[in-house]
């Protein structure tokens, strides 16, 4: 068996040949989108600034613009000769000696160097008895210097400047940078055509009723549907297919031409009636079947191949729902987002933490564990996780009430409540 540090590293590979030679990201066909529906979708070209930011020296508080040249030295007296504010700038003459008032995001004017504090003006003692219409004096309750407090032209983005780079993930901070340059619509790469696929002669439809006591739902293309939300993928969903080789074939077959990635749950063990592994083979081949890990040790890493221009990537998970979330999380969503074009530092982080053991944990060396546990904080803000007393795999209230993994190296054997574990938080709560 593959270590699980081995198959994510063979993955990451194996995409990053599909997406220089197989599917080139170069070649990919982009499309535009309104910038409010580009959120984690990938950015398909560099993204230049029109203009520079700030397009004028603007006021980063509220005072008073002094003109250059002007005595800046604690109990000097300027002269007020007028007003700027936010989208209504001040258009007079200002020289030495003289300022106007501004207010925090306003213009400053051109002949004017340096912005001062009203806090640190006699601003509060003639506030009450100032005519505005009329020019006024302030006195300075301290030294001024040059530039103070202004936000110089172009400090933060210049005109023509890449603010962005082709390959990033978008997300809401970049959704603001772009409408603050005026961007209502961005290029990003065609999403991925995902296809699912479950497969056993038990399970039925969500919405439907059970009518016999063999009968389980089809949880697993729910779950993957979830967990494959916030993606750019297009998923399309083949449904619950039965366990007969002749329909397994035909489905694969069909999922093979209509999609660039196929997702199966179940039907990749070695049962009588577990035909997906025969099919991929038939259809392409298997890179890895097996890894150590457990739950999720039955999983395939494939490719289907024959009859196509370039290769559908496959990913077969095994039947039970906790494999899915875990195969899911650990290989198949860091597979999809590398292979729609996110550059590496833009692909989301498996977060880790350590903390300490509440409780003994029971472990056989041989295979990465992942357990369900619950994770908290101390008083003292220090990290601490209690595991569930029963980790088998078909225990699904257990994985709703869980909120991290408790992953155990491969090698490790039982640990003693007090000692140290990694914990990944899952992802939907720290997102």
């Amino acid at each position: 068996m593959i270590t699980v540090a081995g198959l994510i590293s063979e993955i990451q590979q194996r995409i990053e040949t599909y997406n220089t030679n197989d599917y080139p990201l170069n070649k990919r066909d982009v499309v535009s989108y309104d910038l409010l529906d580009s959120r984690h979708h990938i950015l398909a070209e560099d993204i230049v600034s029109p203009f520079a930011i700030p397009r004028q020296n603007l006021s980063a508080m509220d005072g008073y613009a002094i003109a250059k040249d002007s005595v800046l030295s604690a109990d000097g007296t300027i002269d007020i000769v007028g007003e700027s504010q936010a989208g209504s700038p001040y258009s007079g003459d200002i020289h030495s000696g003289q300022g106007v008032r501004i207010f925090t995001g306003a213009l400053v004017p051109k002949s004017c160097t340096t912005v001062i504090m009203q806090e640190n003006t006699n601003f509060a003692a003639i506030k009450d008895s100032i005519d505005k219409s009329q020019p006024y004096a302030i006195t300075l309750s301290k030294d001024a210097k040059h530039d103070d407090n202004i936000r110089k032209q172009g400090e933060e983005i210049e005109t023509g400047e890449a603010v962005l780079l082709k390959g990033k993930r978008l997300n809401p901070s970049d959704i603001s940078l772009l409408a603050n340059l005026g961007f209502d619509k961005v290029k990003v790469y065609q999403p991925l055509i995902v296809g699912v696929l479950a497969t056993g002669d038990e399970l039925v439809a969500i919405g439907h009723e059970l009518t016999s006591l063999a009968q389980i739902y089809n949880s697993n293309t729910p779950t993957l549907k979830s967990l494959l939300a916030d993606l750019p993928v297009t998923i399309r969903d083949y449904g619950i297919i039965a366990d007969d080789l002749d329909k397994t074939t035909a489905a694969v077959t069909k999922a093979m031409q209509e999609c660039d990635v196929l997702i199966s749950t179940a039907g990749v063990s070695v049962g009588d009636y577990d035909f997906l592994t025969t099919v991929i083979e038939q259809l392409g081949q298997i890179n890895h079947y097996k890894v150590a890990m457990k739950p999720g040790k039955p999983f395939v890493f494939g490719e289907l191949t024959k009859n196509l221009a370039k290769p559908v990537l496959y990913f077969g998970l095994p039947g039970n729902p906790l494999s899915t979330v875990v195969g899911s999380l650990q290989f198949v969503i860091p597979a999809l987002w590398q292979m729609a074009g996110a550059a590496p530092q833009e692909r989301p982080m498996q977060l880790s933490l350590i903390a300490t053991l509440k409780n003994d944990i029971k472990k056989s060396a041989g295979r990465m564990d992942f357990q369900r546990g619950i994770l908290s904080q101390n008083a003292a803000g220090e990290f601490e996780v209690e595991s569930f007393s029963k980790q088998q795999s078909h225990r699904i209230k257990q994985l709703s009430h869980a909120n991290c993994f408790i992953v155990l190296a491969q090698d490790s054997g039982n640990i003693a409540a007090g000692e140290t574990v990694t914990v990944q938080p899952f992802p939907w709560l720290h997102c």
